[in-house]
């Protein structure tokens, strides 16, 4: 098995003022992700996993310095790229790992179908079967957000606003586009989230200075899970 390799994650709420001051001056040094296409941004859906005993919110809400939870993402609302994954964080420090599905295979696990997984020669796969088993993880809830990504080289610097957060409540239909969400953010709040490797650049760290963002230990799926 690959050991992961963890990174630094800060997250910040900011306000409009702070979003667009800090995007031009990110623009100034930093690449827009190239994923993001020419527009900029792009949609993010997803499900996230849990079960009836709500190990994984329950480890954020009470702070555990070690704690996981599974998703599967796509983006945009296409199927062309689905991702299984698995992040954890362990004593500040967070790290994720993903397995590639196909919309055929993210059916079966929509279904319960998940005894293929262990022949599917994938570590995040079979671990995840494994969970479904013995801890009883299930569809819990969808997160639905418009993600604006830029990265910087030196420090493996990625930072992102997201806004326009919403969950799907009980509704867990990943790929129906026309399910009822609802908004779960603050108007005018974005957040801001910092991720880097050993280090952070001196530079980075000077242009993402503003005067009322406040770190903070945010997480959209506890937040969805506020509504069901």
């Amino acid at each position: 098995m690959i050991k992961p390799e963890y990174r630094h994650e800060y997250k910040h709420s900011i306000n409009l003022l702070d979003y667009h001051t800090l995007r031009q001056r990110l623009r100034a040094v930093a690449s827009p992700d190239p994923h993001a296409y020419a527009a900029g941004r792009y949609h993010i859906r997803s499900l996230y996993f849990d079960n009836d005993d709500d190990k994984a919110l329950r480890e954020k809400l009470y702070g555990l310095p070690v704690r996981e939870k599974y998703r599967i993402r796509i983006y945009n609302g296409a199927e062309d790229l689905i991702r299984l994954e698995k992040k954890s964080k362990a004593h500040g420090l967070c790290t994720k790992q993903s397995a590639v599905l196909t919309r055929e295979q993210t059916e079966k696990i929509l279904a319960g179908n998940t005894a293929w997984m262990t022949a599917a020669g994938d570590a995040v796969l079979a671990e995840f079967y494994a969970k479904t088993r013995y801890q009883r993880l299930r569809p819990k809830t969808i997160v639905d957000y418009i993600r604006e990504p830029y990265i910087y080289p030196h420090g493996n610097v990625r930072i992102t606003f997201d806004s326009d957060v919403k969950t799907g409540i009980y509704d867990t239909s990943l790929f129906d586009k026309d399910i009822a969400m609802f908004s779960t953010g603050e108007a005018g709040v974005l957040l801001l989230e910092v991720k880097y490797d050993s280090f952070l650049p001196e530079l980075i760290r000077d242009i993402i200075q503003t005067n009322t963002r406040h770190t903070h230990a945010f997480s959209k799926y506890a937040a969805c899970r506020m509504y069901g």
